[in-house]
Parts: C-alpha cells; sequence; structure tokens
C-alpha cells in the first residue's frame, strides 16, 4: 500500500500534520508513506520513522507550470493508494485531481468535493483540549476506520549527538547547572504575531523576579536588533540571568537546544509547536488576531496555558471580523499589557519548575 499526505504550509502546521502519518504507520506498518512538504520545514521531520519518503514543493514548482506538472507527473508515476491532502488550497487541488490515487480524503469545502472520494466536515469548534489545530488533523483519518489507538502527539526526533552538541553550548556559555531553563519565543513569525517588544521585556522580568533560572532567546540573526530591544529593556538582574548569544546555527540545533530547556513561554509560532513536540511544558501569547481555538492545542491549564486579549477585555473584539483584527492588532497589543496576565505566568512556572 502507498500513501501520499500532503502539507504544504509552515513548520506548526507540517509538525501538526505529521500525526496523520504517526497514526498511519500503526495502522499500516507495511504501507510506504510519504510526506509532500515545504523544503523549508524538513528539519521537523528528520528522524521520523514513520515517514518513509519527504517529496518537496520547492520555488520552481510554484513559479514554472511546467515545473510543477513534473512534479505532478512524478506524483502520478508512484501509483499511490491513498492520497490524504491536509493543506487543501490551489497547489494542491491540482496535484490531488492529477494524481490518479484510488482514495482521496480531505476536508469538505464548496467547489471542491469533487476532487476526493472522502469529504470531511471542517470542524469550526474544538471538542476537547486538543485544539482544532490536532482534531482536524486526526478527523481526516476516520474515514478509514482504524483499528489502533490513535496518537495525538506531534513528535520531534532528536539524535544523541545532536543532544550532546546542546549540552556543550551550554556548558560553553556557562549556564548554571543548578537552574531550570527557560526559552522565550521572543517574536513571531510577523510584526502583527508578536507581542510588543517592550511588553515582552516586562514578561521575561516576571519570570527572572519570580524564579531562579536560565533565560535564552529564541531568535534569527537578522532579528538580532528586536532581540537587543528587549534584552536591554529588562533589568539588570533579569540581563545576568539571560544567555544573549546561546543560538542554535539551524533549525536542528535549536530542536536539540530546547529540549535541554525545561519550558518555553512567549509567542505563538514553530518555536512553541516544536517545544510541545519534545514533551515541553508551554505558555503562549496570541496575537488578538489569531483564533485561540485552533492553536491552543494540549491546553490543560497546568502545563499547557495561553493568554489571549479577548480572556480579559472581551468587548475590545466583539463584533470584529478577522480582517478588522488584523488590521488593528498593533493598536489591540497596546491594550495587552502584560500585567493582565502576570498571575498566570507566576502560576505556571510554580506548576513547571
Amino acid at each position: 500500500m502507498k500513501i501520499l499526505v500532503i502539507q504544504q504550509k509552515m513548520i506548526g502546521d507540517v509538525l501538526v500534520s505529521s500525526i496523520i502519518c504517526n497514526n498511519l504507520r500503526k495502522a499500516y506498518p507495511d504501507a510506504q508513506i510519504d510526506y509532500l512538504v515545504y523544503e523549508s520545514t524538513i528539519p521537523v521531520l528528520e528522524g521520523n520513522p514513520n515517514i518513509d519518503n519527504v517529496l518537496l514543493f520547492q520555488e520552481k514548482h510554484r513559479k514554472s507550470k511546467r515545473e510543477f506538472l513534473n512534479l505532478a507527473h512524478e506524483i502520478r508515476g508512484i501509483k499511490y493508494d491513498l492520497l490524504i491532502d491536509a493543506y487543501s488550497k490551489l497547489e494542491s487541488w491540482l496535484i490531488v485531481l492529477l494524481s490518479g490515487a484510488k482514495r482521496k480524503i480531505s476536508y469538505k469545502k464548496p467547489g471542491r468535493t469533487f476532487l476526493y472520494t472522502d469529504n470531511v466536515p471542517f470542524a469550526e469548534f474544538p471538542k476537547t483540549n486538543l485544539g482544532l489545530a490536532i482534531e482536524r488533523r486526526l478527523s481526516l483519518l476516520e474515514p478509514l476506520d482504524l483499528k489502533i489507538e490513535v496518537d495525538a502527539f506531534p513528535k520531534l526526533y532528536v539524535t544523541d549527538k545532536e543532544n550532546q552538541d546542546a549540552i556543550a553550548l551550554f556548558e560553553y556559555h556557562h549556564l548554571k547547572k543548578d537552574r531550570k531553563t527557560v526559552m522565550i519565543s521572543l517574536l513571531g513569525s510577523e510584526k502583527l504575531k508578536t507581542y510588543p517588544l517592550e511588553y515582552m521585556a516586562k514578561v521575561v522580568d516576571f519570570i527572572a523576579d519570580n524564579q531562579e533560572v536560565n533565560i535564552l532567546f529564541n531568535y534569527f540573526p537578522k532579528q538580532i536588533k528586536d532581540a537587543k530591544i528587549v534584552f536591554d529593556a529588562c533589568k539588570p538582574s533579569t540581563q545576568e540571568k539571560i544567555y544573549f548569544d546561546l543560538l542554535g546555527n539551524d533549525l536542528r540545533s535549536f530542536i536539540a537546544i530546547m529540549n535541554n530547556c525545561d519550558l518555553i513561554i512567549g509567542n505563538d509560532g514553530g518555536a512553541i509547536n516544536m517545544a510541545k513536540a519534545l514533551g515541553k511544558s508551554s505558555f503562549i501569547i496570541f496575537s488578538p488576531w489569531i483564533e485561540k481555538k485552533i492553536w491552543a492545542t494540549l491546553e490543560d491549564g497546568l502545563h499547557h496555558i495561553s493568554v489571549h486579549l479577548n480572556d480579559f477585555k472581551p468587548k475590545l473584539l466583539a463584533s470584529k471580523t478577522e480582517k478588522e483584527l488584523k488590521k488593528n492588532a498593533l493598536s489591540l497589543y497596546q491594550e495587552f499589557k502584560p500585567e493582565l496576565f502576570k498571575d498566570k505566568i507566576e502560576l505556571f512556572l510554580k506548576q513547571n519548575l
């Protein structure tokens, strides 16, 4: 049996959708399970024993009709028995149409049901604390009526060498071994998903005042200016606990570093999703325009907690469309003062350190 799972999106999406592959492996241990993703997301799939082949949707496939058709022809030539489209956008529709797969599963959306043999209802509200991001992916397995105990938790796989390299990096930067280590998801994928820098500095101060910990910042080298703004805005006593220059060289080294931290606090995004997949506790600060019900995954009020402006000032967001919220995200962020959830951070730290 040959199976293709499609998820052409960002790191968090690809990681969460990998649970489809993980559960398919449990149900069909001898199947060939392939995963079509963007090239930039490969690091979160490395070492996953449930995926046989990672197929790449590259920039050339988007820019050139010929290259796109070459990819579609390659996929058709593999003769998949089952195709699960977790992406369900124009790029994947065309691949599905040309795939020749015997069975094709995706979400039920207007104007595209003819492409699939099985159209699964696209849930609007979560039924459990798993969150919609996970529940929707798992729903794509329902038509198969799998006789297994479904595993809903995304996973990352870290090698012994990667772990040892991270430990060596900690030693090189002289992290205090008698302290727990907190990772700060410092910056979002864009400004509209980034908690105001002056507010984030206060959050870091809360952490440092509350616990004797090592503090790491997660940022790319190109983001060092913003990272420095946060660092400079922190109190001197907080700065003494921050190891500002301790960074990984790439995504795999960040994963290994995160694997040696105790928890993560900060902006929603790939770093948070990777931390959860490593079994680390998380505290998420959501952007006012992002729907918490989708990405507040595994929420239990203990190990995984999140906050949203709507939790504290619902009237500011009432009756506004997503487009309106996004347009006003920066001004809404200013209303989301860290003092609103200071007690929640303190409780989270007490429960997880």
